[in-house]
């Protein structure tokens, strides 16, 4: 469904943006099984909608083995037992393996592979979220003011791309992958987002102008590296939305693609940059 009765696509774009919205927020304020909850939600509708992008392809990925690895790789997320997720990947990977060696279909190989990036791409780089909103240290009581950073950084990326984009651009970013993105777009999403991400981190108390103005590039370049992924698998499969369960926006993968490379570079970078010096102490050591 493209359009809401009564509505024109713009107006149904932004009521279906600003429901989405408040929701995500709210599930991120309240943290824990509320938010636990949202990933699950969007596990299982972005992984019914990657396989159906894949099935397009000619692939089956097993849509079960992808579920059920979310879900387990969610549950050593959410206990904060991340001494665990290589063992988890590991069991996923052999699970993958299992379902096309007994119960599988040609191609073979692709099957497997197509298995094991679906819970990696829909369940394990999401699910970071629930580690960047829960991380803490003397100086920071939580992540949470980082994900308001990221989403900001993310939006702002949009909202600079395309005006951008529409206004000034005239040499195209990936000519074959996404046609209609530009680098003038490009470099106003790069622009908003590090502007946004420094306002945000003014008000988070302890947060060096520096350190927001990173956080802000690294967030809006991989925000527009995830999205153009995603359209390199639309592309590469033959569809143009990956479904149509989000009036005016597609699926829910078109909306989310932006946030799941996002997610697990903000956390990473919080953690061995913002919120310990762990990194930045073995290069020292190394000299």
């Amino acid at each position: 469904m493209d359009e809401i009765k009564g509505l024109n696509k713009n107006a149904t774009r932004m009521l279906t943006g600003f429901i989405m919205g408040t929701i995500t927020m709210g599930c991120i304020m309240l943290g824990g099984y509320y938010l636990l909850a949202l990933l699950i939600f969007i596990i299982y509708v972005g992984s019914k909608e990657y396989v159906k992008i894949l099935e397009h392809k000619g692939f089956y990925p097993s849509l079960k083995i992808i579920i059920a690895s979310g879900l387990f790789i969610a549950l050593i997320m959410f206990l904060h037992s991340v001494e665990y997720i290589a063992l988890a990947l590991i069991v996923c990977s052999f699970a993958a393996f299992m379902w096309v060696l007994f119960r599988g279909r040609q191609p073979y190989i692709a099957n497997v592979a197509t298995t094991i990036l679906g819970f990696v791409y829909c369940g394990y780089f999401p699910l970071h979220l629930l580690l960047l909103r829960d991380l803490s240290s003397p100086q920071f009581n939580d992540g949470l003011g980082f994900v308001v950073m990221m989403f900001t950084a993310i939006l702002l990326t949009d909202v600079g791309c395309y005006y951008a984009g529409s206004k000034f651009g005239k040499h195209k970013l990936a000519p074959v992958i996404s046609p209609n993105k530009t680098i003038e777009g490009s470099i106003g999403g790069i622009v908003c987002a590090i502007l946004g991400a420094m306002v945000i981190g003014y008000f988070i108390q302890g947060v060096q102008w520096h350190t927001s103005f990173f956080a802000g590039l690294a967030c809006t370049v991989f925000a527009q590296i995830g999205d153009l992924c995603e359209s390199l698998i639309k592309r590469d499969a033959g569809v143009k939305d990956s479904g149509h369960s989000l009036p005016g926006h597609g699926g829910f993968l078109d909306r989310c693609d932006s946030f799941i490379f996002t997610i697990p570079v903000m956390y990473y970078f919080c953690k061995y940059f913002v919120f310990s010096n762990d990194i930045m102490n073995f290069v020292k050591g190394l000299f």
